[in-house]
């Protein structure tokens, strides 16, 4: 009952009707319930911790990609421009003495060899680096076997160097071409 005049209860002493029965009934199936809550609880926190780390392993993900996005964006200018690289030692490669000692073209060599050297300022500053290999044992992984050479030396040694190999940073960019020692 409430009073109509300022809508409070009006208490008469008698009690409200409740049904006593069912006030106390959870206590046999509200264990099964409770049980069925608790297991659909941790279900939802396992899956939510699964969710947090697929999301972790995302971004890390992510992360990485866009790295080696920035770190590689230059992988195929880099080998396009190996050739040149290539061209102009052979070019320089090919002058003989006498053609070094001429007057005439002395200032034509010293600018090639300055732009040689610039260019392989430009390679160190970008992170390219060329492959060490006559000495060394044949690597797979760094080298390309073309021929295998007669030699005193042990066999798979690199002896000859053909054309120059390159990494970009820790990634092959092109093997060096190579001819290795074989038993002799």
């Amino acid at each position: 009952m409430t009073n109509i005049e300022n809508d409070t209860p009006v208490d008469d002493g008698q009690a409200p009707e409740t049904d006593a029965p069912e006030a106390a009934a959870p206590a046999e199936g509200g264990n099964e319930e409770v049980a069925q809550l608790a297991e659909q609880v941790a279900a939802l926190q396992q899956d939510l911790l699964y969710a947090r780390a697929e999301t972790q392993n995302v971004t890390r993900r992510k992360d990485k990609e866009i790295a080696d996005a920035h770190a590689y964006a230059a992988t195929k200018f880099a080998r396009d421009i190996l050739s040149v690289a290539d061209n102009l030692g052979r070019a320089l490669a090919a002058l003989s003495e006498e053609q070094r000692a001429d007057e005439a073209i002395k200032p034509l060599i010293t600018g090639l060899e300055a732009t040689e050297r610039e260019l392989l300022s430009v390679f160190e500053r970008n992170g390219i680096t060329r492959i060490a290999a006559i000495g060394l044992p044949l690597d797979p992984n760094q080298h390309q076997a073309m021929l295998e050479i007669p030699s005193d030396q042990t066999p798979g040694t690199i002896v000859q160097e053909m054309q120059a190999g390159y990494m970009l940073k820790d990634r092959l960019l092109r093997p060096a071409m190579v001819g290795v020692a074989k038993a002799g």
